[in-house]
Order: structure tokens, then sequence, then C-alpha cells
């Protein structure tokens, strides 16, 4: 088998342990500090931070509008549907430009 294959393997295994492994990490107490639940919540946009930023800090004019409309459908729309916006705008855009 190729080495790709085992990459995502590996890849796939360790992705797994480290959700593993803080779900039994956080199950062996009793309750959750306030704290710690909301910086667990904040997660998932931190990541999602970490993704848009760099991506938006290089775009051109076409990456940048999608953003924004992007952003301005998720204020009514839930985020599959943000999703498929910003995806559908810089298609279009790349193709007619």
């Amino acid at each position: 088998m190729s080495d790709t294959f085992w990459i995502i393997v590996a890849g796939a295994v360790l992705t797994f342990l480290t959700r593993i492994g803080g779900h039994l990490v956080l199950s062996r107490f009793e309750r959750v500090h306030p704290r710690v639940e909301v910086a667990l919540n904040a997660v998932p946009a931190a990541v999602l931070t970490t993704l848009v930023a760099p991506a938006a800090a290089n775009a051109d004019w076409r990456g940048l509008l999608a953003l924004a409309i992007a952003g301005l459908v998720s204020l009514r729309f839930n985020a599959l549907t943000m999703f498929v916006a910003g995806a559908a705008v810089i298609i279009v855009l790349r193709q007619i430009s």
C-alpha cells in the first residue's frame, strides 16, 4: 500500500485518540468548572478563525467578496448555508474573471 494511505490512516487514528482522550479526561470529573466549559465552547470559533484569517489575509478581491457575502449570509442562515454561499460565490467569481 502507498505511503499516502498510511498517512491518512495514522491521521485518522491520532485524531480519534485525541478526541477520545479529551472525553476520558473530562469524564473523570463530576462537574466541569464553568471557566473550562466556556473555554471548550470557544474552541470551534478559534479553529475556524485559524482557517479563515490566513486565507483572508492572502485573498484577492474575489476571495474577500466571497468572505463578506458568507459573513452576511451567516447573520441569517445556518453554517452549512454560509459555507455553500461562500463557495458558490468564489466559484462563480473565479469562472467569470
